[in-house]
Formats: C-alpha cells, structure tokens, sequence
C-alpha cells in the first residue's frame, strides 16, 4: 500500500498528530475483540447475526485504508470520494454491531461506540481529503 502521497497531501486542521492513529486503532481493537468475545461466550441468544454483522465490519475495516492510501496513485481523488462511501458504510455497520451486540451483552454494545465515533471522525477527515486534494 503506497501512503507516501499523504505526507504532502492537504489534511483537515482537526487531524491529529500521526501517531496517535496507531494508539487509537490499538484500543478500538482491542475493545471491538472484547465485543466480540462477549457476544461469542453467550450461549442465551442468537450470536450468528451478530457475528455476521461483526465479520462484514471486519472487512470494511481492511478495504477502507487500501481504498484511501493504496487506489490514490492510481485513480485521485476519485479514490478518496469511493473511501468516503466505503467509511460511511462501516460506520453504518459498525452501528448496526451496537444494535446486535446490545441486547446479548450491554457490554460489548457499549465497547463499541467509540469505534463508530472514531469513524464518524474518521469519514470527517476523509472528506476533507476528498474536497481538497
């Protein structure tokens, strides 16, 4: 994946420093595996949905940085607005992941709001990239 072009691509003034992306990203995975393993361990209520809806954000996860950094080069900023819609979609997931997680356990819908506010703020710089690169 080629990210070298963000260095000198035009980033929203509220970006934070590059090194709190890694630190952020460490927690939310490691609230979301907590989620997971909650919803996992309840053997009372249907956990496939909620699994599923869990998988399908996993995936989101890993197509939105190869979109955003990786498709730049080669397509624009047309790869930054597809990135947008690939952001608002996982956060459209990730909110359905509280909405399945909640009622098996009230813990893991919880573990998982920060992840969808990081996304909406997440989909925010992500804008701001597609408007002004």
């Amino acid at each position: 994946m080629n990210s070298a072009w963000y260095a000198a691509a035009d980033k929203a003034p509220w970006t934070p420093p590059g090194w709190m992306f890694g630190s952020v990203w460490l927690v939310l995975y490691a609230a979301m595996a907590v989620a997971a393993w909650l919803v996992w361990r309840q053997q009372r209520h249907p956990r496939r949905p909620a699994l599923k809806v869990y998988g399908s954000l996993l995936l989101l996860n890993l197509s939105w940085p190869l979109m955003f950094f990786g498709m730049y080069p080669m397509m624009g900023t047309a790869a930054l607005w597809l990135a947008l819609l690939v952001i608002a979609a996982h956060a459209v997931i990730a909110t359905l992941a509280v909405l399945h997680f909640g009622p098996i356990s009230t813990t893991a819908g919880v573990l998982m709001l920060p992840y969808v506010s990081w996304l909406v703020f997440s989909g925010s710089l992500n804008l701001y990239a597609a408007l002004n690169n």
